[in-house]
């Protein structure tokens, strides 16, 4: 998927390939999961009390009504007797091969690769290629999830899973193309693959598994499009090899959609600025800390995925993150939390600019109760990744250069009762010269958002977003420059199962 046009700085190429099909079928499977997960999670919810929200838990002086009812979390693996090492290792191959036929007949002769280019390529150095961004930054992390998916639903746990898609991503270097094999895509395919597939593969068996009122077959369509090679498998196999159990995790789930303007824009040498654009977010937080019931002892039981589609651009964000190793931990009556080492990947494009990033980090996220009724959810983290930056639409400017990002991150929740949600978050990224590409300059990007949700009726609300996009750029040929792009949306909120989900151990 790497080579669909060739290209030194063309932005306009990397634009096109940014519509590449795969995006908006993942977007679709998205939405589609986020209308099971949210509407068919409050509608089941409500049912029961004729129309009337679900509780906050948290509100509840008795907690216990709401603890019981969840099932204990249990053995912590998620392997059972039968799995296989075999079939992956076939699909993965088979995926490869097939892909390769479609581009070479399609997209061109970067992919008619031979026996003389894998030899030539197992025998020479990895570089770093000048692929459009768009296929480097979000098609190659794609096609790694599809390797981890078949992985993982062939009975894999995550560590073995993600070493196929490392495998897989090594296939398609050394023979889906014939051109020298990149290490920048390794990188996004496999690693980023794994981050990335593993939220898609456990939010397609979280619908799976939902109590929501909606059809079987339903549930196992939208779980094939947010995780095709998952729905493949059980369509194939049924339930043979794919034991995975959620363990019922608290989760805060969110759908908006709505529209936003520009407030403040500064764009630089970017050209072509829409300045109102419709907007679709879907946002899952998902194994809440406070439930005494579950546990943290596999890669991902705590994670958090973001999407954001744009009419203005595609894909305006994608944003993933899971903790990797860690422990849960109480600080007095009021404080609990979980921490350790994260993995991330991350990709943000608010038309006049673009980061993206693979990274490890240090952190926690946590729930603190304020008082009885307000309560602060929360994640901080720290750490450092490779990372892509680039400008868009950019007149004389390199497309786009990597190099090591230090990065942080914080996010807050604060839940008013179960009536409303404030929400803040930034982020940051230094893409230094470390491992640079070339020595063309230095980027210092903030992302910042704040999110007032109402809610008005059920599990449907209404919410106001500010959102601010900055980048300070440093290049020895072109000089220092920012790019700072600000948006004022409102947008109609459909929440989740939970609510505002606070979770209810608070005595």
């Amino acid at each position: 998927m790497r080579k669909h046009a060739r290209h030194a700085a063309s932005c306009n190429e990397s634009r096109s390939a940014g519509g590449l099909g795969t995006r908006h079928f993942f977007f679709l499977g998205l939405l589609t999961g986020s209308l099971g997960l949210c509407a068919g999670g409050a509608s089941a919810d409500e049912g029961a009390a004729g129309g009337t929200p679900p509780p906050l838990l948290a509100q509840q002086s008795d907690t216990t009504s709401a603890q019981a009812d969840r099932p204990k979390s249990g053995a912590p693996s998620d392997e059972g007797s039968n799995k296989s090492y075999v079939i992956p290792a076939a699909e993965i191959f088979g995926f490869d091969f097939l892909l390769n036929q479609f581009d070479r007949h399609v997209l061109g002769d970067d992919y008619k690769s031979n026996f003389s280019t894998i030899r030539r390529n197992l025998g020479h150095g990895w570089v770093v290629d000048n692929d459009p961004y768009a296929v480097n930054q979000i098609g190659h992390p794609y096609q790694g999830s599809m390797y981890h998916g078949f992985a993982r639903s062939s009975g894999l746990n995550f560590w073995e899973s993600l070493g196929y898609t490392f495998a897989g991503s090594v296939l398609w270097e050394i023979a889906g193309e014939n051109t020298l094999p990149s290490k920048n895509d390794q990188v996004a395919s496999g690693i980023a693959g794994s981050f990335f597939g593993e939220s898609l593969f456990r939010m397609a068996h979280l619908l799976l598994e939902s109590e929501a009122r909606i059809p079987q077959g339903w549930k196992e369509f939208g779980a094939a499009v947010i995780s095709p090679s998952t729905g493949f498998n059980r369509f194939v196999y049924g339930t043979r090899y794919d034991h995975f159990a959620s363990h019922d995790p608290y989760y805060y789930s969110r759908l908006q959609i709505g529209a936003s303007g520009t407030t403040q824009s500064d764009p630089g040498t970017s050209t072509k600025l829409k300045r109102n654009e419709a907007l679709i977010d879907f946002s899952m937080d998902y194994g809440l800390p406070g439930n005494t019931d579950y546990t943290y002892k596999r890669p991902f039981d705590y994670f958090n995925l973001q999407a954001t589609a744009s009419s203005a651009n595609g894909f305006e964000s994608v944003l993933s993150r899971g903790l990797l190793v860690g422990k849960d931990y109480q600080a007095g009556k009021n404080y609990r939390g979980v921490g350790g080492l994260y993995g991330s990947y991350d990709y943000i494009a608010p038309q006049v600019f673009r980061v993206s990033s693979t990274a490890l980090s240090l952190g926690t996220t946590a729930e603190w109760w304020l008082t009885r009724s307000i309560a602060l959810q929360g994640t901080g983290l720290f750490g450092a990744g490779y990372a892509a930056a680039s400008t868009i639409h950019g007149a004389g400017e390199r497309d786009y250069h990597y190099g090591i990002a230090p990065q942080a991150l914080l996010a807050l929740r604060l839940i008013f009762g179960n009536r409303a949600s404030l929400d803040l978050e930034g982020r940051e990224y230094f893409v230094t010269r470390v491992l640079a590409t070339d020595s063309a300059g230095k980027d210092n990007i903030f992302r910042g958002e704040v999110t007032f949700t109402v809610r008005v009726a059920g599990n449907h609300g209404i919410a106001v977003k500010y959102l601010v996009s900055r980048r300070d750029a440093s290049y020895p040929d072109l000089g220092d420059r920012t790019q700072t792009r600000g948006t004022l949306g409102i947008f109609y909120t459909l929440l989740g199962r939970d609510g505002f989900s606070a979770v209810g151990w608070k005595q």
